[in-house]
């Protein structure tokens, strides 16, 4: 049987069901209809189960979804519960603002290295991840063989680097260096660029006349 292509807006919908389903299970709601999930997604029941749909047969009529098997079988879907090993490249502002911040094992990734050039942060340790070389790159790739690097280097190392990593084996680029890089298609790669987004948000409020404000 031929194998369902899933659109790629499926696919990056279903991380915000992961996220909505994990919100209702820690407020202790065991089950929700697609109307109601949809309602406070932004999205409708139709879209909901169309999306679901593509992997499998969930919830039932009548009864709607179980939470904790919904976020269970997203869970699985996504990878959650096969943890990669995840290398965080560039231990500067960014790279440690992720390493204090960022809840990776939360998506199914196993951290214990970042990588940096910078005297002062090898063998630092960041919420319990030690800063190594980048000179301990290749030996460390080759003893635990990470899934996915996250570029928070310099843009001028950026391109070289990701080349670097992949002959190394990484699959899976996480990309905070704003240029666009030129690997090859079955490399992944999912590029983050908070100008874009903060534009967008600009763009709207450009559009959007501003509501009047009551007078006091």
């Amino acid at each position: 049987m031929k194998k369902q292509h899933i659109s790629d807006a499926v696919i990056r919908r279903l991380p915000r069901y992961y996220r909505y389903l994990d919100e209702l299970h820690s407020r202790g709601v065991v089950r929700i209809s697609s109307s109601t999930l949809g309602r406070r997604m932004g999205l409708t029941a139709s879209q909901i189960r169309q999306d679901l749909s593509c992997f499998g047969e969930f919830g039932q009529q009548g009864y709607g979804y179980n939470i904790v098997e919904l976020r269970s079988e997203i869970g699985h879907i996504l990878g959650v519960d096969e943890p990669r090993r995840l290398i965080i490249l560039g231990a500067g502002h960014l790279g440690h603002a992720l390493l204090q911040n960022f809840d990776f094992a939360q998506g199914g990734f196993l951290l214990d290295t970042a990588f940096d050039i910078s005297p002062a942060l090898i063998g630092t340790e960041v919420n319990g991840v030690v800063v190594r070389s980048m000179s301990e790159l290749d030996s460390y790739c080759a003893a635990n063989h990470p899934a996915v690097a996250v570029l928070t280097v310099p843009k001028a190392a950026a391109q070289e680097l990701a080349e670097h990593v992949i002959a190394l084996g990484v699959r899976g680029l996480w990309n905070f260096t704003n240029v666009e890089l030129t690997v090859d298609a079955s490399i992944f790669v999912e590029n983050v660029h908070f100008a874009d987004s903060l534009l967008t948000l600009s763009y709207r409020i450009a559009k959007e006349p501003a509501p009047e404000r009551p007078s006091l």
